[in-house]
């Protein structure tokens, strides 16, 4: 976890810069599968660890923890039954499900790779934001894949996809990226960016 090959305190800047700055270069006019663009330069591992950390690490993450860990358990609990009002409460588990899924398999695959994560450096509210802004599109719209692809590759992110799709079928895929968008569109104006916008699966 600690294999870092220049001084880690520079190195997280870069790659938080890269994170949250990358819109449209390396490719990534390409279109995703479920709306947005593609992202198909480096991601950012800093922040993929910190998002892994906060979640309970590679063999026990859960983004409900990693929620909690980044915005507090009572918004977490508001947003939470937001969305099983929004989208029933079977699909909100199945989505939280399938992103746990997701995650692990997308670590498996690096892993497989020769991937190893760096520490995560980001924290709270701090990776929060980040996370938000690395999904943004020029227009300020919040796109799950575009986010995934920064934080896994596309490559590695379109194999997930097809993983989940293969696991759980492609209508529960679909709605893993609906929901996501919309979580992550109200984690945006929680956070008081209010400019952010809904994409359009959601």
């Amino acid at each position: 976890m600690k294999k870092l090959m220049i001084n880690t305190t520079v190195a997280a800047m870069i790659s938080v810069a890269l994170f949250v700055g990358s819109t449209h270069s390396a490719g990534a006019m390409d279109m995703s599968r479920y709306g947005g663009p593609a992202y198909t330069g480096d991601p950012a591992l800093t922040v993929t660890a910190s998002l892994v950390q906060a979640g309970g690490g590679p063999s026990n993450f859960s983004i409900g923890t990693a929620l909690t860990s980044m915005v507090g358990s009572d918004v977490v609990t508001a947003e939470v039954k937001k969305l099983n009002h929004q989208y029933g409460g079977k699909r909100v588990t199945k989505w939280m499900a399938v992103f746990n899924y997701a995650v692990s398999d997308a670590l498996t695959i690096a892993t497989k790779a020769g991937v190893t994560l760096p520490e995560g450096n980001l924290t709270g509210k701090d990776l929060a934001t980040t996370l938000v802004k690395a999904g943004l599109d020029t227009d300020g719209t919040f796109y799950t894949e575009y986010l995934l692809d920064k934080a896994v590759s596309h490559k590695i992110h379109d194999q997930v996809m097809d993983d989940i799709d293969a696991k759980f079928g492609g209508k529960t895929d679909t709605d893993y990226h609906r929901i996501t968008n919309q979580a992550m569109y109200d984690l945006a104006h929680a956070l008081g960016a209010n400019d952010v916008k809904l994409a359009g699966l959601h």
